[in-house]
């Protein structure tokens, strides 16, 4: 990376941890160790789903953002692709929500997050559109990426960041170490997960 881009990347970090706005905190009622509230939204397929449908899975839930550059760094390096083709490969069920609201960044219409998918080669089970905001709002989903873990008795189990590097330096993506995996596995292996909680990094959800 050269220095243009570390410093864009150091100047992008200045607002990573940006809050969510106060309403959201304020609703949001999903809690480590509580059931994970559910909720129903519709895919990029046309369909909707409710968290309940998959009830019995281990699920993942990532906010997604394709134009912030703390997203890229994961997509650009393929490290949450081939994220999501192991998992999913496993069994989990992986759900890309984008809660970009109209007109703001990140925001896609169900034809564009087709096209998206596509072009990123990506593999989450679904993509998920809330431009309204209700469901990043009932997880207080601060940033993008922001990560959930869901046990299959429908217990939230994980939230916070992908992993411990927190910026947008494309090299960091496979040195890390990386929570999502550690929890994914420890659930898979009927274990508890060691890390629960840690602090969400990544641009702002753009409510």
């Amino acid at each position: 990376m050269n220095l243009n881009n570390i410093l864009f990347a150091a100047v992008i970090g200045l607002f990573a941890f940006s809050a969510a706005p106060s309403h959201a905190t304020d609703e949001a009622i999903a809690a480590i160790d509580a059931p994970a509230p559910n909720f129903a939204l519709p895919a990029a397929n046309g369909n909707t789903y409710n968290l309940s449908d998959f009830k019995g899975n281990t699920v993942v839930l990532e906010w997604f953002n394709k134009d912030c550059p703390f997203v890229r760094k994961h997509y650009d390096t393929r490290n949450m692709q081939d994220l999501q083709k192991e998992y999913t490969n496993k069994g989990v069920v992986w759900l890309s929500i984008i809660s970009s609201a109209e007109g703001k960044q990140g925001y896609l219409t169900a034809e564009d997050a087709i096209e998206v998918k596509k072009a990123e080669d990506a593999h989450p089970t679904h993509i998920l559109l809330d431009p309204k905001g209700d469901v990043g709002q009932l997880y207080n989903a601060k940033t993008t990426p922001h990560m959930f873990v869901i046990n299959p008795e429908g217990v939230l189990v994980y939230a916070g960041a992908i992993d411990n590097k927190p910026n947008a330096v494309h090299a960091d993506a496979r040195m890390a170490r990386n929570y999502v995996r550690e929890a994914l596995d420890a659930v898979l292996n009927g274990q508890d997960v060691a890390d629960k909680s840690t602090i969400p990094y990544g641009c702002s959800v753009k409510y």
